[in-house]
């Protein structure tokens, strides 16, 4: 099991605004697109990166949601690395295999806990899954 590669970064912000004027005026990307997911309770603004990858803004439409409440305890950075596997089913064999923490098991969107990545919430992506 090896990671091919980052596929996106999401970053969490306190103001969306504020966040999409960072990535798209101060930094030069373009804006691909705005979505909002009630289910995860944020907002969500999408910049393609030329080498395929992308960075995913997302701000909390209210506080308890996953990002509001890591909003509240550690602040505005980067919420989630997402590797690509070539197989997300192996992976996560392995990875269980050698103890590793991994949420949403059996669902087609795994993480790796931060307990067991040093901190860092990390998402595994297999392209063509989705």
């Amino acid at each position: 099991m090896t990671f091919k590669g980052v596929d996106h970064i999401v970053v969490r912000v306190k103001d969306f605004e504020a966040g999409i004027e960072t990535w798209r005026d101060k930094f030069g990307q373009t804006l691909d697109r705005i979505a909002e997911s009630e289910a995860l309770g944020i907002k969500q603004a999408f910049f393609n990166l030329e080498n395929g990858g992308f960075i995913e803004v997302v701000a909390p439409i209210n506080d308890e949601s996953a990002v509001g409440r890591a909003v509240a305890s550690r602040g505005e950075g980067i919420h989630t690395v997402a590797m690509e596997v070539d197989d997300l089913e192996s992976t996560v064999k392995h990875l269980q295999t050698n103890g590793v923490q991994l949420i949403g098991v059996g669902t087609p969107q795994v993480f790796i806990h931060p307990k067991s990545a040093n901190g860092i919430l990390v998402q595994l992506t297999q392209k063509g899954s989705e």
